[in-house]
C-alpha cells in the first residue's frame, strides 16, 4: 500500500471527495495527507482530517499568499496544531517564480512558520521554487526536518537538502519526457524519497492534461520501480519506512 504525501483534497477542485478516496485505495493508496496553502483551505484540510481516517492534515500558508495573509492565519496554524491529525506545518517556502518584487516578505513569512514548526517539533512541507540559494539559508536558521515538495533539481541540490536531513518529494514531473529529474533519482537511493502527487496538479504521464488525484501514486510508484528495477512491493515498503522517519503517521 502507497500513501500521497502532498495532495490538496479542496472543494474547488473535487465535487466528490468520497470517489476520489474509493479510487485511491483501488489503486493501492491507503493514505493521503492534504496539504492547506491559506486560512481557507488550512479550514478544510482540518474539516476532512476529522471526518476520513485515512486523510492526515498540514497546515501552511503558500508563498503566493504572501501578500494577502493576515497575522490572524498564522495564529490559526498554532491554535490547531494539537488536533488529532495534524502531522506538519505546509505548504511553506519561497517562489520567486513570477516575482522577486516580494522576496523580503516571503522570507519573513517562511521564517514564522519555520518558528512554529520548531516550536511544535513539526516536520515542514517546503515549497521551492526558483529560490534554491535563500530556501537552503533560511532552512539552515532553525532546527527543522520534513520534506523537499516537488524536488526537481540537480544532484548536487538533492544531496545538500539530504545532508540537512530532509527527504525528497517525488511527483508526476519525473515522467514528464523534458523532465532530467530521473536522471538525479537514478543516483539517489530510495531511502531519501517518498511520493506524491500535488493533485490537482502535475498529473503523470499519459495522464497529463487531466486532472491529478492521489490514486495516480500508483503511476508515479511504477515509473519509479522500473527506473530502480525494484519491485512495487519493496518501493511501497521503503518509501512507508522513510515516511515513518518524519511524520506520526
Amino acid at each position: 500500500m502507497f500513501t500521497d504525501t502532498h495532495c490538496h483534497l479542496y472543494k474547488e477542485y473535487y465535487e466528490d471527495i468520497d470517489k476520489i478516496i474509493t479510487n485511491a485505495k483501488e489503486c493501492h493508496v491507503n493514505r493521503m495527507l492534504n496539504n492547506g496553502c491559506n486560512i481557507t483551505s488550512n479550514q478544510e484540510v482540518l474539516d476532512l482530517a476529522k471526518k476520513y481516517n485515512n486523510i492526515y492534515a498540514a497546515l501552511g500558508i503558500h508563498p503566493e499568499s504572501v501578500d494577502t495573509y493576515k497575522e490572524e492565519d498564522l495564529l490559526f496554524i498554532s491554535d490547531h496544531l494539537n488536533e488529532g491529525k495534524v502531522i506538519g506545518i505546509g505548504e511553506i517556502g519561497l517562489d520567486y517564480h513570477y516575482t522577486k518584487a516580494n522576496k523580503e516578505q516571503q522570507i519573513k513569512l517562511f521564517e514564522s512558520q519555520l518558528r512554529i514548526a520548531e516550536d511544535y517539533n513539526l516536520p515542514v512541507i517546503i515549497h521551492s521554487r526558483d529560490a534554491t540559494i535563500d530556501t537552503i539559508n533560511t532552512l539552515k536558521k532553525f532546527h527543522v526536518k520534513g520534506v523537499i515538495h516537488s524536488f526537481s533539481g540537480s544532484k548536487e541540490t538533492a544531496l545538500i537538502y539530504i545532508k540537512m536531513g530532509f527527504l525528497l518529494g517525488i511527483n508526476g514531473v519525473i515522467t514528464f519526457k523534458n523532465s532530467k529529474l530521473k536522471e538525479t533519482i537514478k543516483d539517489i537511493p530510495l531511502e531519501h524519497i517518498i511520493l506524491e502527487t500535488d493533485s490537482p496538479y502535475l498529473t503523470p504521464e499519459p495522464y497529463r492534461g487531466k486532472r491529478n488525484e492521489p490514486a495516480r501514486i500508483l503511476d508515479i510508484a511504477k515509473f519509479i520501480s522500473d527506473l530502480k528495477g525494484i519491485s512495487l512491493e519493496d518501493l511501497a515498503t521503503i518509501t512507508n519506512n522513510n515516511i515513518k522517519r518524519i511524520f506520526d503517521i
